[in-house]
């Protein structure tokens, strides 16, 4: 790691001799003045920035990490250069950028989303690495423990509020009693989410009917057939597959009149129909703190626990409630973000 830039070391020699002859004095020499020390330099930093496909959700979780870093005078073309990767979906294209940013050592890595962070992980153990969009770092085999750090890894959490969700579920559709889900079945921060609706579901009255995909070319299959099944609302988690495709989804659950809670508000954008969720942006943010942190030398990854964001926000797709025949109460209207 390089934390400090190279000073510059100005040696300064100065020899004054005057000599005056004849007269009953010699005058004295005028001082010359003392040149002022040079200032140091900024220290320049290299940090890579990837992320696993182009969406919404990481889109905005990328912009708040580089603003945020610029708030803070690290800029780029600056004193920072900033190497701005998208692996497009493609696990070699990840596993290649990752290998690039190893190899030229970089100073940090700031990885959006699971697998985006374990390609990088899995490569070095020394570059600092700051996570998002990462629901469980532990579980996903990142940190020691998410309380703790223990690695060269830490980030922000985008855990999404899941109990939130289903209680958004019981007021908006307080007579449906099952709720699908399709998810993508090798994601772990997407197994972790799921279990964790599972138990919401049962403490609301409800079931949980479920479909797995092994990619997004599954998804339509997975969409037309959960949409066959008994249930009144679908909830989806922050699943990289699924966010990335949600207009699949979307389209047979309106045609069936089956609405979508999303776990985030870039899913709702893509016409689920309401969510209750994490704010990527502000998540980025988080993460350029953290990142701050390391590059001014205060802090060490192994030393930096996982952090998780406070607040959420409603997000609605009024042309999916016009489609579906919904109405959303003005109390979750106001101050939502209306798609």
């Amino acid at each position: 790691m390089k934390f400090f830039g190279k000073a510059t070391l100005l040696i300064t020699a100065g020899v004054i001799v005057a000599s005056l002859f004849g007269g009953c004095g010699a005058a004295q020499p005028t001082p010359e003045a003392t040149p002022e020390a040079t200032p140091q330099p900024a220290a320049h930093f290299t940090i890579g920035i990837d992320q696993i496909a182009p969406h919404p959700a990481l889109d905005a979780a990328r912009q708040g990490f580089i603003d945020e870093l610029a708030a803070a005078g690290y800029v780029d073309g600056d004193n920072v250069t900033l190497d701005i990767q998208n692996a497009q979906g493609d696990q070699s294209n990840l596993d290649t950028i990752s290998q690039k940013f190893v190899d030229n050592n970089y100073d940090l890595v700031y990885a959006i989303a699971t697998s985006t962070a374990q390609s990088i992980a899995g490569k070095t153990k020394t570059i600092p690495i700051v996570v998002s969009a990462v629901t469980d770092p532990a579980d996903a085999g990142l940190v020691t423990s998410n309380d703790s750090g223990g690695t060269n890894v830490t980030g922000a959490s985008d855990l999404t509020p899941v109990a939130k969700q289903f209680d958004l579920i019981k007021k908006l559709f307080p007579d449906a009693t099952s709720v699908g889900i399709v998810y993508s079945s090798g994601e772990p921060n997407s197994q972790v989410q799921v279990d964790l609706a599972k138990s919401c579901a049962a403490e609301r009255g409800l079931t949980i009917e479920t479909v797995t995909i092994a990619s997004e070319n599954d998804l339509q299959q997975a969409a037309e057939a959960l949409c066959g099944k008994n249930i009144q609302v679908i909830w989806e988690p922050t699943d990289n597959n699924v966010a990335d495709a949600m207009p699949i989804l979307a389209q047979p659950a309106i045609d069936h009149k089956i609405p979508i809670v999303g776990g985030e508000d870039g899913q709702v954008q893509n016409g689920a129909l309401i969510t209750d969720g994490v704010d990527y942006y502000n998540l980025g943010k988080l993460a350029g703190d953290m990142a701050i942190k390391i590059l001014k030398g205060e802090s060490k990854p192994q030393d930096m626990p996982i952090q998780y964001l406070q607040d959420t926000k409603i997000s609605v797709n009024q042309k999916t409630a016009d489609a579906l025949g919904i109405t959303i109460p003005d109390d979750l209207l106001a101050g939502a973000n209306i798609y």
